[in-house]
């Protein structure tokens, strides 16, 4: 290298300023250019396929969702500063936070869209994954990291749910938690450890606070950085479109962080707007006493909310969903036929059976909803046995049957092997998870009955 060059010479500098101990104005614009190099070296490698920072691949969704995280850590702990976790006095802090602290009602709405945000995004991320097929091998255990990344984040967003203490976040919670009755002899007490007490009350505030604030984002933040290292140990982002012996390879600064650059401006503006017209929703007053009606969870257990009102309790509440995440956990470990990461839907075939699995998913599960609402009722029909076998076994083993029989129906009709069956599979139960969720959210009116 010629040692006029300038890239040397910052270095050179850098070097001698660590020798002498002093640093003039330019030793320490070099000095900040070189950390920010470094640091940016050390997430990304220096060298990338050009084909992976195409942005219809990725989306830049993994690159969001830290930077949603960093916002939340971020006006997270300017509410800290006004923000008092006590019953008597939590929804009186929020109060005084929108009303009389400078820019708090600007500060508390990102805070809170940013957080459904990070939801919505680190799923649309587990979704890309797994249609571009990055959790086949070496990345199967990063999949799996990727699920806890997941669930932690609804969690942290569940224990923030009930801050406010308002009469959404009271109920929200009580309903929620209500469910852990319906697990067979640890229900309860599980329960009881989670609430701290019998019912949502002073115990509660304080632990889902600490949880909220101080125990989810260090778990987050470790396993993001595990999540990371995986990513460069697996030779970052899966390659759109398979593997290339002469791939056309550019430097990561400045190609792929200007992209990075540009979707994050976006994104912040984005966030912005929204929260500069709509604000975080706030209620009257927790009141335990008093019931709204409907009484409904999270908008994102609002799924497993109304599974409850179609099966038995246990079946709903408990077992399906714990069915769906073992399901999850295992995608990456199945014997597949053939390995093809990088391709989007996997081939032709696979496109062609995700959209069958889509519409038949759709169909079945809006009539199923129709049908138990209004013509199906197991549990007086068959009112001789047991309603976990009337109204929970019995509907799930028939449900089971038709997954199995939609399973060979994908192989058979359209010769799929059965990388293209599992997908069918993955997108049926997607479809059919969003549907029950966008019912529970807005269909369900008083009662939980079913209402435009």
């Amino acid at each position: 290298m010629d040692n006029n060059s300038p890239k040397e010479n910052i270095f050179i500098r850098f070097k001698k300023s660590i020798y002498t101990g002093s640093l003039n104005p330019k030793d320490e614009q070099d000095r900040i250019r070189l950390a920010i190099k470094s640091f940016i070296l050390h997430l990304h490698p220096r060298l990338i396929d050009e084909r992976t920072i195409k942005f219809n691949f990725t989306f830049g969704l993994g690159g969001m969702a830290v930077l949603l995280f960093v916002i939340q850590i971020f006006t997270g702990v300017l509410l800290r500063f006004v923000y008092e976790p006590f019953p008597g006095k939590a929804y009186d802090s929020i109060v005084y936070l929108q009303n009389e602290v400078l820019f708090g009602q600007l500060i508390r709405n990102i805070h809170h869209w940013s957080g459904i945000l990070l939801i919505i995004i680190t799923f649309l991320h587990l979704l890309r994954t797994y249609f571009t097929g990055a959790f086949h091998p070496p990345r199967q255990f990063n999949w799996v990291l990727g699920l806890m990344l997941l669930f932690l984040v609804v969690f942290s967003n569940f224990t923030g749910y009930l801050l406010p203490w308002d009469q959404l976040a009271y109920w929200a919670i009580t309903v929620s938690t209500n469910m852990l009755d319906y697990i067979p002899i640890i229900g309860s007490s599980l329960r009881e450890l989670i609430l701290g007490g019998s019912q949502v009350g002073n115990s509660t505030l304080l632990l889902f606070y600490n949880l909220h604030t101080g125990i989810f984002p260090v778990l987050i933040i470790i396993i993001m950085s595990f999540h990371f290292w995986r990513v460069r140990k697996a030779g970052g982002v899966v390659t759109p479109g398979g593997d290339n012996l002469n791939p056309k390879m550019v430097t990561t600064i400045p190609h792929l962080v200007a992209k990075e650059f540009v979707v994050a401006l976006v994104l912040i503006a984005f966030i912005l707007l929204l929260s500069l017209f709509f604000n975080a929703p706030l209620l009257d007053k927790a009141n335990p006493n008093f019931s709204p009606n409907p009484s409904k969870a999270p908008w994102y257990f609002a799924g497993i909310q109304e599974l409850i009102l179609h099966f038995h309790p246990l079946i709903g509440a408990i077992l399906i969903p714990l069915l769906l995440t073992m399901f999850l956990l295992l995608i990456p470990y199945l014997n597949y036929d053939t390995n093809r990461s990088g391709v989007w839907f996997y081939s032709e075939t696979g496109k062609s059976t995700a959209v069958t699995a889509a519409v038949t998913a759709a169909a079945l599960t809006v009539a199923g909803i129709i049908l138990s609402e209004y013509v199906i009722n197991l549990e007086i029909w068959l009112d001789e046995i047991s309603p976990l076998i009337s109204n929970g076994l019995i509907p799930l083993l028939v449900i089971t049957g038709i997954m199995y029989a939609f399973y060979k129906f994908i192989r058979k009709k359209y010769s799929a092997d059965k990388n293209e069956a599992v997908q069918a599979l993955f997108v049926f139960l997607l479809v059919s998870f969003l549907i029950l969720t966008i019912t529970g959210i807005f269909f369900r009116g008083p009662g939980m009955a079913l209402t435009l």
